[in-house]
């Protein structure tokens, strides 16, 4: 874009006197405010004029990636399409300018919906009860993983305080395990990508009597189904330990598969992930975590429960000793609106075509991996599920790394997919389409990936030195990793310093 203003920043478009607002005139005469809550001097903030800042802002608006702008291949993290009646649901005043503190009986149609998600998220997955408390998947995990320390200590148990964890698990699995004070044990993948059988063996037998539970994610984050579920969950059912299921690969599993019938005592599930709602950037996110019939009493609260025709909130009592109790208290009964996504998107697909999710997201994911596994490294052959992970390109002889294919991408107009996850391959791409892409826009990436694949034969260097045509090109990771410049005053300081 050829505006000199484009990748400036607001304060460098300031000039004094300049402004983009006009107040009404002051009907209240002056207050002084207490010296303690007063500034030492005056913020420094840019002075623009109007036309100035909607053009800086909306220049800048183009610098953000979406999936309402492009297609969006973000293995492990399923970034779906968020349909615009999602909104136009959570928009409504009814909603949107609910106060968390109401009397139940002014906000019976919001309890009911949360009432009717947790019914809906029980269909789906088999579990007897959900909350919908927890604010993000990791959240979700930490209270899955209080649940079932809680129900240990109930039986007396104190010393079952060791969670296995695959080493192909997300990096969340070990970290809210460690955060809930519990011991991380791994266990080994085969050659194929799946749970070791032979090691989980040896692992559950040298610690059966402090076993807690194993955390597994199914399909695994190479988007292979575990087929030994069964054995699995035997083996650690046996040993007096719970299964916990991470739901961030749920997407496929949607009218096929429910996690309580393959063995699952306590999951989580993403709404932000597999039921469309919007997420990035830190936000916004929701963890529901569901239980199998017998261990309700140790979901959180508060809870929305259906009594005589009304809905309350169950809030924890005193008495509940084993009760996880409120795990946000900020949060109240979850982020709502995120919540009033989901139960939209559930509604609109309905039990007949919310069937369908699961299926297409497969075959999505299998068309591109055939399709590229001659110009990409398949390090495991077979089906997979909702995604796939390619090793780097095949012809490695170019140097171009992974990295350089996801630079490159971004000069075509694509999100890279996840790359460098998971640890067991050194050049990973994690690739996963979703269920929402049509065959023309899955087809445009084939494409493209085949194009990069000719580049780094025949002009590598190309490829190396990408992108070329965002607003900046190549960043040090390292000097921004470890250096990051937060500020505008920091920025002007550094430059002076260096002499810039």
């Amino acid at each position: 874009m050829n505006n000199k203003l484009y990748g400036n920043l607001i304060f460098e478009l300031s000039h004094p006197g300049r402004r983009a607002y006009s107040l009404p005139k002051n009907e209240f005469g002056h207050h002084e405010l207490p010296s303690g809550q007063r500034r030492e001097k005056d913020a420094e903030l840019p002075e623009c004029d109007e036309m100035t800042v909607v053009r800086h802002y909306t220049n800048m608006s183009g610098n953000n990636f979406g999936v309402d702008n492009g297609f969006y291949p973000l293995g492990s993290c399923t970034m779906k399409y968020n349909p615009p009646i999602n909104e136009e649901m959570a928009a409504l005043p009814a909603f949107g300018a609910l106060h968390p503190l109401q009397p139940e009986s002014t906000a019976q149609g919001a309890l009911e919906m949360e009432y009717r998600l947790q019914k809906a998220l029980c269909a789906i997955t088999g579990m007897s009860d959900f909350t919908l408390n927890p604010c993000a998947g990791a959240h979700g995990e930490l209270t899955g993983l209080m649940i079932i320390r809680s129900y240990h200590q109930s039986r007396g148990d104190e010393r079952r305080i060791k969670v296995i964890v695959p080493d192909s698990a997300h990096g969340t699995n070990p970290a809210s395990a460690a955060v809930c004070g519990l011991e991380v044990l791994e266990v080994k993948s085969t050659e194929n990508g799946l749970v070791d059988l032979d090691d989980l063996r040896s692992v559950v037998e040298e610690n059966k009597d402090d076993l807690a539970a194993m955390m597994m994610t199914n399909p695994n984050t190479l988007g292979l189904f575990e087929k030994d579920i069964p054995e699995i969950t035997q083996l650690i059912h046996a040993a007096g330990g719970l299964m916990y299921y991470d739901g961030a690969n749920l997407n496929p599993m949607l009218g096929i598969a429910r996690p309580a019938d393959m063995g699952f005592d306590v999951m989580h599930i993403n709404l932000h992930k597999t039921f469309s709602t919007p997420h990035g950037g830190g936000g916004p996110g929701s963890g529901p975590v569901g239980v199998r019939a017998g261990l309700e009493t140790f979901l959180p609260k508060p809870h929305v429960v259906l009594k005589d025709g009304r809905y309350e909130v169950e809030n924890p009592a005193a008495t509940e000793e084993y009760s996880v109790g409120n795990n946000h208290v900020g949060a109240f009964l979850g982020n709502f609106l995120v919540i009033v996504r989901a139960l939209t998107y559930i509604l609109s697909l309905g039990k007949e075509n919310i069937k369908k999710v699961g299926p297409l997201s497969v075959l999505n994911a299998n068309y591109i991996k055939e399709s590229l596994k001659d110009d990409y490294e398949l390090p495991i052959i077979g089906v997979c599920k909702h995604e796939f992970v390619f090793n780097g390109l095949k012809d490695k002889s170019s140097g171009v790394t992974t990295m350089d294919v996801a630079k490159r991408l971004l000069d075509y107009g694509y999100h890279a997919p996840t790359i460098y996850f998971p640890l067991l391959f050194h050049e990973a791409m994690m690739i996963e389409p979703t269920e929402n892409e049509s065959k023309e826009t899955i087809d445009g990436f084939i494409s493209v990936m085949h194009k990069i694949a000719k580049e780094a034969r025949e002009t590598p260097d190309v490829v190396k030195t990408a992108p070329h045509t965002t607003p900046i090109t190549r960043v040090d990771d390292v000097l921004a990793a470890k250096h990051p410049i937060l500020t505008y005053r920091q920025m002007v300081s550094d430059n002076q310093t260096s002499g810039k």
